[in-house]
């Protein structure tokens, strides 16, 4: 069973019907030992970073998050789940992320394009990304976002874009797994990567 935590989140029910497009079980919950059991579990976003993790607190998520990837359930976040997963975002300054990845959030530089970043781009896979198996490098897939991610280890990116700036696109560390982007919005190449994280073990 596959796990979307429920924090008033917006982007939910989306994701939900990906994946069960793709035969997959899928709840919405915050129940914690819900959470703990599933065997895989999604954070999803869309919003402001402080909105969020205020939500996530509100919620007593953030620990539950902590323990669900500290016992190696495999753990996607998107969109703004991948943004959560670092220590800091320029979008609310001075709140603290879930710190689980080492980075911060930042705004996309002003150089003409329009911000925020929305629709379809292409994307950069390094080798050997978990969540890109199968999937041809240059492959589209949808944005929707204002800020970016700059990973302090770049060794956990598997996929990059560009957007007035190097985006990173993608991360893969352990039994984490983030996209900026929307997979559940993003045709065939998004189905493909939720089908690759659903079809993941215990040990990721």
């Amino acid at each position: 069973m596959i796990a979307i935590i429920d924090y008033d989140a917006g982007n939910l029910k989306s994701v939900e019907k990906a994946f069960q497009y793709l035969g997959e079980e899928a709840v919405i919950t915050r129940d914690r030992q819900e959470l703990l059991m599933a065997d895989k579990v999604i954070l999803p976003g869309v919003g402001a970073f402080g909105d969020a993790m205020e939500k996530l607190h509100r919620y007593g998520l953030v620990d539950t998050i902590h323990e669900i990837v500290d016992k190696k359930t495999p753990f996607l976040g998107i969109c703004l789940g991948l943004q959560l997963l670092f220590e800091r975002s320029d979008e609310s300054m001075g709140v603290e992320g879930l710190g689980i990845l080492k980075g911060e959030i930042l705004r996309i530089p002003d150089t003409g394009l329009k911000i925020p970043h929305i629709g379809w781009n292409s994307l950069c896979i390094k080798e050997n990304a978990t969540l890109f198996k199968g999937i041809a490098d240059n492959s589209y897939v949808y944005f929707v976002h204002s800020y970016y991610l700059k990973a302090e280890d770049e060794a956990v990116v598997k996929a990059t874009t560009d957007y007035g700036t190097c985006i990173h696109a993608s991360v893969e560390k352990d039994n984490v797994f983030a996209c900026q982007f929307h997979p559940e919005k993003s045709g065939d190449v998004g189905l493909k990567i939720l089908k690759n994280f659903a079809a993941l073990g215990g040990e990721a």
